[in-house]
């Protein structure tokens, strides 16, 4: 329409006129109205007036030329120009839109118009949500904090909004605020990046199951031209926790126009034209010769200057020293180290020498790990570790100021490439002074200013902003080099004392007591430092966030995914390839894992040797790993991965002499329980059962002195499995009893012990444990797909009803072979064993032989459990069973295949105690057979 009085051409809006008297209708009619004219924003759409004319209502709306953002996308990729400046202008509009406390609950390609210039402009605010203030964050649980129109129209409960730009509170029909629109908006950039919806289905059922629990395929895997930061930005804005995904339209739009800006300063510019016409030839020579040579004179110093050689590369490894002291003040040794290195960490160009391979160079230069790094023995590491540059920084005082200097040398040249000097004006100032001096020395290292601005976290912010606190963290990381966890938990544990806020205190914390093997208590700390996780750099917030996907809720492809970006981000992170592996060895995923490892290794991490031992052993790559754990040695590494590796390799060729050695090595370092522990379970293996015991009662014994009950607890209900394994069924009820007392409070000794009082027949406190697990641990997907179908299989077989414990195991095959946590070995495959018991309980013995057999080619994960022993039993059982139920031809076979069999488990417990429940069964069953 033309407005006639201003000469304008408008847009008008009609309500039909079905609903032209509906009350409801007319209502938010004259809302979108008010929420749209109360903004002005070039991309909002603007709303003239609101009108009547013979009982119609209509809106005189901004006359807008060009189409809407689902036509212009047509269902295919867009370039990713127009994503980041269409995505840079719909966040500032939502931002806007917010300020004013408007929530929008629509936002979707069809409410974005596309002008014919190519600017976005967001359309119908008839869902908006009206406060009246400023639209802030509330949790789900939370009251408005103030009365909105939204209160009047809709009744609790009722869902608004199209079904798949929804946000999970919006699928929950929960209380919103305006984190809702950028979850929305995330699926709007996802749609735009990939033409195709990350929450799609057949029906509003399967996309709104999709929202709130599956997980969008990553947007580079659908379109390699993206960018990984809006991959990034993308799958921020859809975390499905909105207290995890943005928090502001405005921190999305800034990290659009950051990457915005680093695309396009990335581009070649195109070459310049030829001379455009005969008329510059016209002009006087003399002024066009000076001109020429000023202009190729600029450019010959503009291009060896945009191009000469940067100070380092990105493949350049960089050793950091020691402070320099001369203060007299003790706070600031080590501390400053430490922070420096937190602060050169954030960038994904520089490259520092991992702490793991600092240590082996130093052994290798037969120095003491706790050698100081002055700049002698810096520059004598770097050469010999093959690094560039060393970084050497010093403190000096100044009156009440203090002055820092920073400085980078050529390991080779001994020339210095960089220098930086700061003054701080007091104490308090130092951090901040040094985090600004480490910030130049990146850019002029080579660097790109993008980066260096991108990833920049203030240190007081991405450490602590307290001297004493950082102290103590230092000390806790240096007293970890020297003796392990136990020497490093004190100062950490002092470190989060000083300062409550301390994110990487926490983290380290948690980790001391994981090392230790209390898993229950590393949990608390790991959940802590998730919640405080802001106060961190970007590449110790992905750390802490995968750490607590991990080891907290269980979630691990969640955390596979964080360390997979933290990768992306930062290519070099040795320490990422190794807990990646780590997530890929939970999920049984062993040649992936062992991948992530080598990766890991060719990082310099020495620290993954033991971890691709592992894996090698899982993949019955004994030579392999056999090899691999000698290099470790070559290099003086010694942790209890390598050794747990060594005692394997060692019982999988019966070599006990290299057993006891092993156990010797143990026995030296009391923190570290697998000692006592691993041999209880070599004589249980052997049928010396009466020996195991003892030696179990010394593991937990050991393991109490250490402080480490949640161990001892679970080598107890370890035993108990065991017991009840072998039909000693009072012992078993009484061991699992008795370690649920030492430590209760662990997921870990709750699930042992829940299984050990299913198989020794106590289903109803087994039964009572497993739903407290599923109730405490409901995304843990080890916890899920592994230990609850076994419990609830064995329960099922309790109650002879083998067809239902077949169907509870069909969870637990995807991660069948993946690592336990808090066991010695790599896992017992419970599951396995109790399958095969499952389809020998149902008559199916062909079957049942492929399951226990299946345990014994993985003797390489299995090692020395009870499960490896007893397989051997198991299989002769079902073969017996194949030879009752099969015709005469395939019933002689396989009774000399059951023969075998038994003659094999019989062999290998041939000094085994006699009083056994099970071998007087397995002699008998042999005896019957002849």
């Amino acid at each position: 329409a033309e407005d006639t009085e201003l000469r304008r051409f408008v847009a008008l809006k009609f309500l039909p006129e079905n609903l032209g008297k509906d009350q409801h209708a007319l209502e938010r009619f004259r809302r979108e109205a008010q929420a749209a004219s109360a903004l002005n924003h070039p991309n909002i759409c603007t709303i003239h007036e609101i009108g009547k004319h013979d009982d119609q209502t209509f809106l005189v709306m901004e006359f807008l030329d060009g189409m809407t953002l689902k036509h212009r996308m047509g269902g295919k990729p867009m370039q990713i120009e127009t994503i980041l400046s269409l995505g840079i202008e719909i966040a500032d509009a939502l931002d806007a839109a917010h300020a004013k406390g408007i929530v929008h609950r629509d936002i979707k390609p069809a409410n974005i118009f596309v002008t014919e210039r190519g600017h976005a402009k967001v359309l119908d605010f008839g869902l908006a949500k009206v406060t009246t203030g400023p639209s802030k964050n509330v949790e789900a649980d939370a009251a408005p904090s103030a009365l909105t129109v939204e209160d009047h129209l809709t009744s609790p409960g009722t869902v608004v909004g199209t079904v798949a730009y929804m946000s999970p509170e919006q699928a929950r029909a929960q209380e919103l605020d305006a984190r809702t629109d950028l979850f929305s908006l995330g699926t709007v950039l996802y749609e735009m990046g990939s033409g195709k919806l990350p929450f799609n289905g057949e029906s509003m059922a399967v996309i709104f199951d999709a929202i709130l629990n599956r997980m969008p395929v990553p947007l580079r895997q659908l379109n390699r031209e993206v960018p990984a930061d809006l991959e990034r930005i993308v799958s921020k804005c859809l975390e499905k926790g909105r207290s995890l995904r943005y928090q502001h339209a405005s921190d999305i739009r800034t990290d659009l126009q950051r990457l915005k800006r680093d695309t396009e300063s990335a581009r070649i510019p195109a070459a310049s034209s030829r001379a455009e016409g005969t008329t510059h030839l016209r002009m006087h020579w003399g002024v066009t010769l000076s001109v020429a040579l000023a202009v190729v004179a600029l450019a010959v110093g503009g291009y060896f200057y945009l191009h000469r050689p940067p100070k380092l590369t990105e493949k350049d490894t960089i050793v950091l020293a020691d402070f320099t002291n001369t203060t007299g003040d003790p706070v600031f040794d080590d501390t400053l180290k430490t922070a420096l290195s937190v602060s050169l960490r954030q960038s994904p160009f520089l490259n520092l020498l991992g702490e793991d391979k600092v240590a082996a160079t130093l052994r290798l230069m037969a120095r003491p790990i706790t050698t100081s790094l002055t700049s002698d023995v810096a520059r004598e590491l770097c050469e010999r570790s093959g690094s560039k540059a060393l970084i050497a920084g010093s403190i000096a005082s100044l009156g009440s100021q203090y002055v820092l200097g920073l400085k980078a040398v050529n390991c080779q040249a001994e020339n210095v490439l960089v220098e930086e000097q700061v003054t701080a004006a007091s104490k308090e100032k130092v951090l901040e002074a040094l985090g600004e001096a480490a910030s130049k020395l990146r850019a002029e290292l080579g660097e790109s200013l993008a980066t260096v601005q991108k990833f920049d976290v203030p240190l007081a912010e991405a450490t602590t902003p307290s001297l004493d606190a950082l102290k103590a963290y230092s000390l806790g990381e240096k007293a970890h080099d020297e003796s392990g966890p136990t020497g490093a938990l004190p100062h950490h544990r002092r470190a989060i004392e000083l300062d409550p806020s301390f994110a990487m205190g926490y983290e380290e914390v948690g980790y001391d007591y994981y090392s230790l093997g209390e898993l229950g208590r590393g949990s608390k700390y790991f959940t802590k430092a998730f919640e405080l996780k802001e106060h961190a750099s970007e590449r110790e917030k992905l750390f802490i966030t995968a750490t607590y996907y991990s080891n907290v809720t269980g979630e691990l492809d969640k955390a596979a995914q964080t360390y997979q970006e933290e990768i992306q981000t930062y290519p070099r992170e040795y320490r990422a390839y190794l807990d990646l592996g780590n997530q890929y060895a939970d999920q049984g995923q062993w040649e992936k894992a062992r991948e992530a490892y080598s990766q890991s290794l060719s990082l310099a991490n020495v620290g993954a040797y033991g971890n691709l031992a592992n894996a090698l052993l899982a993949l019955q790559r004994f030579d392999e790993a056999r090899q691999t754990v000698r290099q470790a040695q070559e290099q003086k590494l010694e942790n209890y991965i390598l050794h747990n590796a060594l005692y394997a390799l060692a019982f999988l060729r019966r070599d006990s002499q290299a057993m006891a050695q092993e156990q010797q090595w143990f026995a030296g370092k009391p923190e570290e329980n697998d000692g006592y522990s691993l041999a209880s379970d070599t004589e249980a293996y052997a049928g010396h059962v009466h020996r195991a015991r003892e030696l179990t009662k010394q593991s937990i014994e050991s393991a109490i002195r250490a402080d480490s009950k949640e161990t001892g607890a679970i080598w107890q209900e370890i035993a108990a499995q065991r017991e009840a394994a072998l039909g000693n069924v009072t012992d078993a009820k009484q061991e699992a009893a008795e370690g649920l007392k030492l430590y209760p409070a662990s997921q870990g000794v709750e699930v042992e012990a829940a299984l050990a009082l299913a198989m020794a027949g106590d289903s109803a406190r087994a039964e009572s444990m497993a739903q407290d697990v599923n109730k405490r641990f409901p995304l843990d997907m080890q916890m899920q797909s592994l230990w609850l179908p076994t419990i609830r299989a064995q329960l099922a077989l309790n109650r002879k009803n083998p067809a239902v414990a077949l169907n509870a195991l069909q969870a637990a095959s995807p991660i069948e072979f993946g690592e336990i946590g808090f066991v010695a070995n790599l896992s017992c495959l419970y599951h396995t064993y109790i399958r095969g018991e499952a389809y020998l309980a149902a008559g199916q013995g062909n079957a049942a032989a492929a399951e226990f057999q299946k345990i014994l080619d993985h003797s390489g994960i299995v090692w020395n459990c009870w499960t490896g022993a007893l397989a051997h039993l198991s299989v002769a059982r079902a073969h017996a069973l194949q030879a009752k139920t099969s015709q005469a031809a395939d019933a002689d076979a396989a009774r000399v295949r059951a023969l075998a069999a038994y003659k094999d488990f019989l062999t290998l417990w041939k000094d085994a105690d006699p009083d056994i429940p099970i071998l007087k069964e397995a002699k008998a069953e042999y005896a019957r057979l002849q």
